[in-house]
């Protein structure tokens, strides 16, 4: 009975976890009649694309999806190459000062972010880098989370495998990109994953940090659009749509990397 009783309540759970965004996703095919009646409907009777095409001629859509891809990858792509990095020295090369940058790291992720966005504009407005995708991508290229996470899982590495790789000749750069790096694809795909979803939904920097509407984020301006009286009455089903285009690439990202969440055995070059 205890099996049953346990997927029951998980399946309780999970739809309503889930129901918002059910909610969201079907009402983006729905008719405004739907939309806006008295009667609750879950299922559209009428399947429409019509509040798609209301997004793109009230809204500049794919400028500002580009702008958040551009951002959101740029971001990852950083994340992923100096985390790993600076992992990679925190783990396994023994330096002077190495225990205090580490402490560093872990005080940095004690500071709440919120604190930092007064500093971060100062100083891009000081580095004349506002409204530019500069502006925007620089103050989160590595985060301290990241190189926590990097650090944490390149420990696991067995030490005896890059000693015989230092033998045989390896470089350091050598033995970071062909041996610690494959190994630790798993933390990659979970550092990729959360940056890009941070990233792509992040509101407030990008809000902060940019004037010109032509720079944009997908969050901003779908925000922008939602809170004009002029262009947003009787749209919540566009409301409903923008907000579905927002959800779909950070879907499209899991689906992409949940494939590498699996145990890697980093033991395996010793057997």
């Amino acid at each position: 009975m205890r099996k049953p009783l346990t997927y029951v309540a998980l399946s309780i759970g999970l739809l309503i976890m889930a129901a918002p965004f059910l909610w969201m996703a079907l009402s983006a095919f729905k008719t405004d009649e739907e939309l806006g009646g008295s009667k609750t409907v879950w299922i559209p009777s009428e399947w429409t694309l019509d509040q798609f095409r209301a997004l793109l001629d009230k809204l500049d859509l794919p400028l500002y999806f580009m702008n958040s891809v551009i951002v959101a990858v740029l971001v990852t792509v950083c994340n992923l190459v100096f985390c790993s990095m600076l992992g990679y020295a925190l783990a396994k090369l023994d330096f002077f000062g190495r225990n205090k940058v580490f402490a560093l790291v872990l005080a940095a992720l004690m500071v709440p972010g919120n604190l930092m966005l007064l500093p971060m504009y100062v100083l891009m407005n000081k580095l004349d880098l506002l409204d530019s995708y500069a502006g925007l991508v620089l103050p989160f290229a590595a985060g301290a989370f990241g190189v926590f996470l990097m650090r944490q899982f390149m420990q696991s590495i067995p030490d005896e495998l890059l000693e015989a790789a230092r033998m045989d000749g390896a470089s350091e750069w050598y033995i970071f990109w062909r041996i610690v790096m494959p190994l630790v694809k798993p933390a990659l795909a979970t550092l990729g994953i959360l940056t890009f979803l941070g990233s792509w939904n992040n509101f407030v920097w990008p809000l902060i940090a940019t004037n010109d509407p032509d720079k944009y984020t997908l969050p901003v301006a779908l925000a922008t659009f939602a809170n004009d009286p002029n262009k947003v009455a009787g749209s919540n089903g566009v409301l409903m749509a923008g907000s579905l285009l927002v959800v779909l690439p950070v879907l499209l990202v899991f689906l992409v990397l949940q494939r590498h969440f699996k145990p890697d055995l980093a033991t395996a070059g010793l057997k």
